[in-house]
């Protein structure tokens, strides 16, 4: 299956997970989700729901350094924020289908994960740099 993966190129564990993906036999067509063009119809499907906490990348400059406050935001202004700097988007973003998924914890994900058994941390930030998607040759692995 082909699933569209919204990426930070050079994230670890955004590596992490696409291997876990490619493991379990599926195609990634991966996007740069610091360069798409993201309006509140494409980002709206993803995070619709969800307070601000939830939607936002707490580990991106603005926040980790106090310029943004997640908490004290409506959900419009953190989505206009991250359609005009999507470096605030938490990561990743998963499209299966019509499915849209943010993170690699939502449920939904779990008949797609194969036999990866979850040990592994593959959320919390290393702060460690890697090839792109775009860069590596070939869809599996």
């Amino acid at each position: 299956m082909e699933i569209e993966y919204f990426e930070k190129p050079g994230c670890i564990n955004g590596e992490k997970q696409k291997h876990i993906l490619r493991q379990a036999g599926h195609t990634l067509r991966c996007v740069n989700i610091l360069t798409y063009p993201w309006t509140e119809e494409t980002l709206l499907p993803f995070i619709e729901g969800k307070s601000a906490i939830e939607i936002m990348n707490g580990t991106a400059p603005a926040i980790k350094n106090g310029e943004i406050d997640p908490a004290g935001l409506s959900f419009a202004e953190a989505t206009q924020m991250m359609i005009e700097s999507p470096i605030l988007i938490r990561r990743p973003l998963i499209r299966i289908d019509s499915m849209h998924i943010q993170g690699f914890t939502d449920e939904r994900l779990l008949p797609y994960l194969g036999g990866w058994d979850g040990l592994e941390d593959v959320i919390t930030c290393p702060n460690l740099q890697t090839v792109s998607c775009d860069e590596q040759k070939g869809g599996k692995r």
